[in-house]
């Protein structure tokens, strides 16, 4: 396998879309790719992919904490002319620990973020300066494809450290009846998600995981894919597959390629409707919520077919 910096310099993105970009393979759904998207929608059925944000998530703690949800007002001791009285509530959580995005100011090697914005000039106490998940405010939505693999290998979930190869996909793309191309954006299942549903171990959850190996990043640039989803919580296997290397599939996805990566998205619901139907492509939208400066956002994606 070649080095992860060889590779990251084989596919990256920096200046293909100018000097001054911040929005990375996004910008592969253009207008038109858009538009064709649109006419996936046939059934009118809507799929929920976003996990509930609570304190029954996948964190155990430490550096990522559940969502905490505190009521501010009740209605009582409200003193209000006439019946009126309201309820409100406050939330405290880190921006990635449910379904998320990952912004290209997530992750960074050797001083530069992706298109060679400098780090120390651009990340700082107050946020990220360049490549902040605001610079994805229009949102990211079209063609979603749904790569099933777990499925594919006949197991409610792939085991820990499995590591999903380029064939995986193609076979995966060739049972399914698709093809993935550019300005597309692809969901993969490994059955993740299920195993947490089923074991409710958020720490087995986070210990490891089956995911993307390296051979798949010359896969996603040759076809052009605008934005990778899955069921796990980093998109790439763990342990990892570079000894030394911390989420080398990242560093060269975010800063190289100029990737945005959804994580932990719950995709159940879809898959076995898929299974039943036959069609693993539709609509999919998962805009952003617009935090100036962040480095990541909570979503609750929808797959419509």
């Amino acid at each position: 396998m070649d080095d992860f910096r060889t590779i990251g310099q084989r596919v990256s993105n920096w200046g293909r879309w100018g000097e001054e970009d911040e929005r990375g393979t996004v910008n592969l759904i253009t207008p038109d790719k858009l538009v064709a998207a649109g006419t996936l929608i046939r059934r009118g059925a809507s799929f929920d992919l976003g996990i509930p944000l609570d304190s029954s998530g996948p964190q155990p703690g430490g550096g990522r904490i559940n969502p905490i949800r505190l009521m501010s007002e009740t209605g009582a001791d409200q003193v209000f002319p006439g019946a009126f009285r309201y309820a409100d509530d406050y939330v405290f959580m880190p921006l990635q620990a449910g379904s998320q995005w990952d912004a290209l100011g997530h992750v960074f090697y050797d001083g530069k973020l992706y298109n060679g914005y400098d780090v120390a000039a651009n990340i700082t106490a107050h946020g990220a300066k360049r490549c902040s998940i605001d610079k994805m405010s229009k949102g990211i939505a079209g063609r979603g494809v749904l790569l099933d693999i777990a499925r594919r290998k006949g197991v409610e979930w792939l085991e820990q450290g499995y590591v999903i190869t380029p064939d995986d996909l193609d076979e995966a793309a060739q049972a399914h009846g698709v093809t993935v191309g550019e300005g597309d954006i692809l969901l993969f299942r490994t059955g993740w998600r299920r195993k947490f549903l089923v074991e409710a171990d958020a720490t087995s959850f986070m210990a490891g995981e089956p995911g993307l190996g390296m051979d798949c990043v010359d896969w996603l640039h040759d076809r052009g894919v605008a934005a990778v989803c899955s069921d796990n919580w980093a998109i790439e296997v763990l342990p990892g597959e570079i000894e030394g290397e911390l989420l080398n599939v990242h560093m060269v996805l975010i800063r190289d390629m100029g990737m945005t990566l959804g994580e932990i998205l719950d995709f159940e619901e879809l898959s076995a409707d898929c299974a039943a139907d036959g069609v693993y492509e539709f609509f999919f939208c998962a805009p952003p919520l617009k935090f100036t400066h962040g480095v990541g956002s909570p979503i609750n994606p929808l797959a419509i077919k």
